[in-house]
């Protein structure tokens, strides 16, 4: 009997052990199929060949000055349309030049030197004002002013060196626009497979809801945290797809294919928030009947389906469906009229739920069918010409520079803050005698210091830890390895490894940047343990000088700008239910005009969000109505979960004839919300007005259709949402005192 169980325990722990590898096989895979390491490659590549090649020829100093230009404008070159990264890097390559060539020219006077160090700083940290993307541009520009100021130069030499930061910039741009061109659906695969491994991530979150022993509480806040992570990765795919003219062209099959995939991910998201009920309610109700573990089990499924397809579109190979669903489906449907049947439970919850479970499944069998050429040869883009509408497009205007020029603006206080930080760490490592690099210093105050206090102190962190266990591998490297071969094969691995995770973890870059930066420095000549010790002093004074400016300078503390944040989403939701109400008196439901409203509630919700866990980062005594907001967040969670589940059953209801009650309780919720909104409005700000809207003639539905009661139970979801958001907003208006109420007119 012994050796009998032994063998069943040993297959066991076999397959387990034989799973765990192949997850984990395919998530390096994974990681090596992605935009993380293709970044990593990329970068390395284009600023470590100059380097070499120069120093084939005995000028490693002027290589290194040329991969310098390469890594100024490999910063300007983030994911996007090729059009916006060639006109990134052009422009950064023009103030790259600009910045260095005024810099040379100032070191000779120190006066000027710190006036054009504040200029400098003041206005490329303003370029936040446009984007991230300006903002690279930005911190290009100043890591180009901070690496020249102390560069005594002659005339001719520093134009010597502004041509070699200039070839080097021209050579990176080449380089990447080629791969671009070579390799022109690549970056668009990467980014579309990483967004729908963030959907399956969230897919799974929403199956714990029925697992009885998952905390309710908490699985929330991790729903919410990850559905800001879905709408960045969505956020710019749509503007790699949808700005591209390649990607949305019919006769493209493979940029068909792309965008077809995509906007069946985003609509399979959207069922996914809509399967939201009172999950506690459906605990106590069906807990014991055993239907919620096999709900949990079927989309856990679901989620896993999304991950293998993500998988598959990564490593760009055609997707093999991992599960049968369909039995599972049928085995969950006996199940659920089992509870009715055995329990004498109504089970009609049950029942939407399992439809819009049937949706996802449908949804990613056809997903699974546009890699079927056949397949794809019949399917064509919906409304191509508005696809650039979901796109949201950047104004470069100077007025918008301009009116940001005050104290109001977040973008002006941080220009300040960065200012007269750089300035003070400037003069610091003037004062002091603190080696040949003190450079570093600056450098980490243009790093680390971001506009809001939250990522500033989360940088710093990682920063120090970074550099400190950076620190001690790279000097354990120098002391154990003598041959220059392995040497600079290992940098070229670390530097692989810096630029790989510097948009994936940051902590994880620095700890591989530290060590690649020493091994450098050993090349030329100046490997020793005293540069360890200067970069890691360097960075504690640069981590201080930025975090007291954050805390100190212009604080921009997350629980005074909440309540636009707020207002914004609130609004949102009251235009996607705008869109419902349309449809319920009778209005043809605009497909584009609803996808347009459901996307600007995902980016309130994530905007939302993002600012809410940012406050989490902050100081306790700067911490306002946390749990109030936490629970508003929830609610406006809820609300847009109840308002897609409801458009969903209209988009399958056809020739569906009005109801009265509907149109009376979807005007009262939509009250209740404009009630909400204008008590989150800012002094001076305009009052937000309800919107009419007419109803079509129809013949009224009968009150005892099943149809007519699902669509009241889902409209009673609404409302009673949008009433609890009503009293919370009141609440926390009275507590805070900030406005006084204003009611919007009467409907």
């Amino acid at each position: 009997m012994l050796p009998f169980v032994l063998k069943i325990f040993n297959t066991h722990n076999t397959c387990y052990l034989s799973d765990c590898c192949m997850k984990q096989t395919r998530e390096i895979k994974n990681f090596l199929f992605s935009q993380y390491f293709s970044d990593g490659l990329r970068i390395t590549f284009g600023v470590l060949v100059p380097a070499f090649i120069f120093a084939s020829f005995g000028e490693l100093a002027l290589g290194i000055t040329f991969s310098l230009g390469a890594l100024t404008i490999s910063i300007a070159d983030s994911p996007g349309p090729v059009v916006h990264k060639r006109n990134a890097m052009l422009v950064c390559l023009g103030f790259v030049v600009i910045s260095g060539l005024l810099t040379g020219i100032m070191n000779q006077y120190r006066v000027l030197l710190l006036v054009e160090l504040a200029a400098a700083c003041f206005v490329f940290s303003m370029f936040n004002v446009y984007g991230n993307r300006a903002s690279a541009i930005g911190t290009a520009s100043l890591l180009i002013v901070v690496l020249t100021m102390d560069e005594q130069m002659t005339y001719a030499e520093l134009v010597k060196y502004i041509g070699l930061i200039f070839g080097g910039g021209v050579w990176y741009m080449l380089f990447s626009l080629s791969i671009s061109q070579i390799l022109p659906y690549r970056l668009a695969q990467q980014s579309l497979a990483e967004s729908v491994r963030e959907v399956s991530a969230y897919v799974r979150l929403k199956a714990k809801f029925y697992n009885l022993d998952t905390d309710a509480e908490d699985n929330y806040r991790q729903l919410i945290a990850q559905q800001i992570v879905v709408h960045e990765h969505q956020d710019t795919v749509r503007e790699l797809l949808f700005k591209s003219r390649l990607m949305v062209r019919e006769s493209t099959s493979t940029g068909r294919q792309l965008v077809l995939v995509f906007v069946d991910v985003v609509d399979l998201f959207e069922q996914s928030m809509a399967t939201h009920y009172d999950y506690q309610l459906i605990r106590n109700t069906f807990g014991k009947t055993g239907v919620l573990e096999e709900f949990e089990k079927v989309i856990v499924k679901v989620g896993d389906e999304l991950e293998n397809l993500s998988f598959y579109i990564n490593s760009n190979q055609k997707p093999i469906p991992l599960h049968a669903l369909q039995p599972d489906l049928e085995q969950l449907k006996a199940s659920i009229d089992r509870v009715e049947t055995e329990y004498k439970l109504n089970n009609l919850v049950l029942k939407k739920i399992l439809i819009n479970v049937r949706n996802m499944v449908s949804r990613i069998q056809k997903i699974y069918s546009y890699f079927n050429p056949k397949q794809l040869e019949k399917e064509h883009i919906r409304s191509e010409a508005d696809l650039p509408k979901f796109v949201s497009h950047q104004d470069f205007d100077v007025k918008q520079f301009v009116n940001n020029l005050s104290l109001k603006s977040s973008v002006f206080r941080h220009s300040l803050r960065v200012t007269i930080a750089s300035i003070a760490g400037y003069m610091i490592a003037q004062s002091l005698s603190l080696g040949h690099h003190s450079y570093w210093i600056l450098l980490t105050i243009v790093v680390i210091l971001k506009p809001g206090f939250s990522l500033t102190k989360q940088r710093n962190y990682h920063r120090i830890i970074g550099t400190v266990c950076g620190a001690i591998i790279g000097v354990g490297f120098l002391i154990l390895v003598k041959d220059q071969t392995a040497r600079f094969f290992f940098m070229m691995f670390l530097m692989i490894g810096s630029y790989s995770f510097q948009r994936l973890n940051y902590v994880v870059s620095v700890i591989f940047m530290t060590p690649y930066i020493l091994i450098l420095f050993s090349f030329l000549g100046a490997g020793n343990l005293n540069i360890a010790q200067e970069r890691i002093f360097d960075t504690f004074l640069g981590s201080i000088i930025a975090f007291a400016a954050s805390y100190f300078l212009f604080p921009n503390w997350e629980s005074y700008q909440l309540k636009g944040y707020m207002r914004s989403l609130v609004i949102a939701n009251y235009i996607y239910l705008l869109k419902t109400a349309n449809a319920l008196s009778g209005k043809t439901l605009d497909i584009t005009d609803y996808k347009l409203a459901r996307k600007n509630v995902y980016v309130s919700s994530a905007n939302m969000a993002s600012a809410f866990q940012r406050m989490l980062s902050e100081p306790k005594s700067k911490q306002k109505n946390s749990k109030d907001v936490h629970k508003f967040v929830v609610l406006n969670h809820m609300l847009s979960s109840y308002t897609a589940n409801l458009i969903s059953h209209l988009l399958q209801t056809e020739n569906r004839l009005i109801n009265p009650d509907h149109l009376k309780l979807a005007k009262r919720t939509l009250h209740t919300l404009s009630v909400a909104i204008n008590l989150l409005h800012e002094v001076g700000g305009e009052e937000f007005r309800d919107t009419e809207f007419t109803v079509q003639d129809r013949v009224k539905l009968e009150n005892d259709s099943q149809d007519n009661r699902l669509i009241t139970e889902q409209l009673g979801f609404v409302n009673d949402a949008a009433g609890d958001i009503l009293k919370l907003v009141e609440k926390m208006e009275d507590e805070t005192e900030v406005v006084k109420p204003h009611t919007a007119a009467s409907v």
